[in-house]
């Protein structure tokens, strides 16, 4: 039986902004028009406007000059069809959601999120008749089936020039620098920034901390003669004690991560490492959180470039017929992974990372 020619598709973007939404909308939208022929729908704010059945056909004239911006001009939500909050309550829509993207006439879906888009995509497939094709953004770089995420580059551009910036004023009042950035399971950002920036400590989710480690590291370069020590860590990352606590409590709770109690619980856990530092080492000890800051702002050559050769694959895929793959990178190829082998996994920052080996040969203190 002849296949069925894609002449409509749909795109949404879901999860947490970044930079490159824009530029990968742009290369889906542009490929699939100016090669194929097919027709663009832009789902609005996620799976949420996939539910409500919000939506605008998209032409060039919506497409230029969107390169350059941040954020996503279809808007975007942490939604699940299956798991949807409505009137005070969580409801399965994931039937509403097929539905809608048949009264969308649409061929083909492609879902462009992290971790939780890559499963949510999956879900609609398993239940439906729909073809699905997605893309792997996040400035956490945790995806797992490729090599780089886009938002990622720009993120770690945005954390060097911060550690850039508060190296001088670390220089001139003689203090401990501590820059939180984002990561709440994975250090991709700490570790990059941490090398291009020159942190003398680098703190990752992967590598529970010893805090008298940190301590010694910073009370140690007093000594030697420096004047300031800067600290980067990603703000999931956790002491040891801390992450004991929290594998005990989620063994009793289930897989939901459970807030940490201990010393100074009235804190956040960067505030409370800052006043462990400042407490232990007698130095002056201040605290720069970048959070949604490393989300904004205009994408960076890298993540434009990635952005648009996975978009542009992604409507070449679909104009095979190509559905339940997520469109990766592996070096500098585009690869087709299976949704069922992406979804439910993460890339963590393996211990023999040739950063975290560059890391360790510097002498910068990991704190383990």
């Amino acid at each position: 039986m002849a296949r069925k020619k894609i002449r409509s598709i749909g795109i949404l973007t879901s999860g947490g902004d970044c930079q490159g939404l824009n530029a990968a909308i742009r290369a889906v939208a542009k490929t699939a028009m100016k090669s194929y022929g097919m027709d663009v729908v832009g789902i609005l704010d996620g799976f949420r406007g996939l539910v409500e059945n919000r939506s605008q056909r998209l032409t060039d004239a919506d497409l230029s000059d969107i390169l350059t911006l941040g954020g996503t001009i279809l808007g975007t939500s942490r939604d699940k069809p299956n798991k949807m909050p409505l009137g005070g309550r969580t409801v399965d829509m994931t039937e509403q959601a097929v539905e809608n993207y048949h009264k969308l006439h649409l061929d083909a879906l492609v879902c462009i999120g992290g971790g939780g888009t890559q499963k949510n995509a999956l879900h609609l497939m398993q239940h439906s008749d729909m073809k699905i094709v997605t893309l792997p953004k996040t400035i956490d770089n945790d995806v797992w089936g490729t090599d780089v995420c886009f938002g990622f580059d720009t993120a770690v551009q945005i954390a060097t020039d911060a550690i850039d910036r508060i190296h001088s004023t670390a220089s001139s009042h003689q203090r401990v620098m501590l820059v939180e950035v984002m990561g709440h399971n994975t250090g991709w950002i700490a570790a990059a920034a941490g090398l291009a920036g020159g942190a003398d400590v680098v703190l990752l989710p992967e590598l529970p901390y010893s805090v008298d480690a940190v301590i010694d590291a910073v009370v140690e370069r007093k000594r030697s003669g420096k004047r300031f020590s800067i600290v980067a860590f990603a703000e999931g990352a956790l002491s040891s004690q801390e992450a004991a606590r929290q594998a005990k409590a989620t063994e009793k709770k289930g897989a939901k991560k459970p807030s940490l109690p201990g010393p100074h619980p009235e804190m956040s856990l960067s505030q409370r490492l800052t006043r462990q530092i400042e407490e232990g080492s007698g130095l002056e000890t201040r605290l720069t959180a970048l959070g949604h800051v490393m989300r904004g702002g205009t994408p960076t050559a890298a993540d434009r470039t990635l952005a648009t050769v996975l978009g542009s694959e992604a409507a070449r895929l679909l104009a095979k017929g190509a559905s339940g793959v997520m469109v990766g990178m592996r070096g500098q190829t585009p690869v087709h992974v299976e949704l069922s082998e992406v979804a439910g996994k993460r890339r963590n920052v393996p211990p023999d990372h040739p950063w975290i080996q560059t890391l360790r040969r510097l002498n910068i203190c990991l704190g383990d």
